[in-house]
């Protein structure tokens, strides 16, 4: 496992990770190291404004490389609190430091969401195993 990965991350098989935020109930949401490198140099970011609802696996926003552009689909429900807006003017922050500096969003998670569903990092490393066979 990569050690930029943490125990308290979880991820979405569409290769978007969740991790607890200090606040209860809020996380933050970011592109994983994988698919910031499928994409190549990513040149733009359109995330939704504070105070948005995004619902799970329903698109959010979206991520433009020189190679494509692709929808973000939520890992978990919630309400937007805040976006990263350092990727205005700096989208490589996501192929810098994806799991860090280059998160995406901050949400309020629903009541009702279900974190334990995302994959472990263990498991989500696994599954990026099994993909490459």
């Amino acid at each position: 496992m990569p050690s930029s990965l943490s125990d308290e991350m979880g991820f979405h098989p569409c290769h978007l990770w969740v991790r607890r935020c200090s606040e209860p109930g809020e996380a933050h949401v970011g592109l994983s190291d994988f698919a910031q490198k499928q994409l190549g140099k990513i040149m733009y970011v359109d995330l939704p404004q504070a105070g948005t609802s995004i619902e799970a696996d329903i698109p959010f926003g979206t991520v433009e490389s020189f190679k494509v552009v692709s929808e973000l689909l939520a890992p978990v429900s919630g309400v937007v609190l805040d976006v990263n807006g350092s990727l205005k003017g700096q989208a490589n922050l996501l192929n810098d430091d994806c799991y860090g500096a280059g998160w995406l969003v901050r949400i309020r998670v629903d009541e009702n969401a279900n974190l334990s569903s995302l994959l472990t990092a263990d498991a989500y490393m696994q599954m990026l195993g099994a993909k490459a066979r």
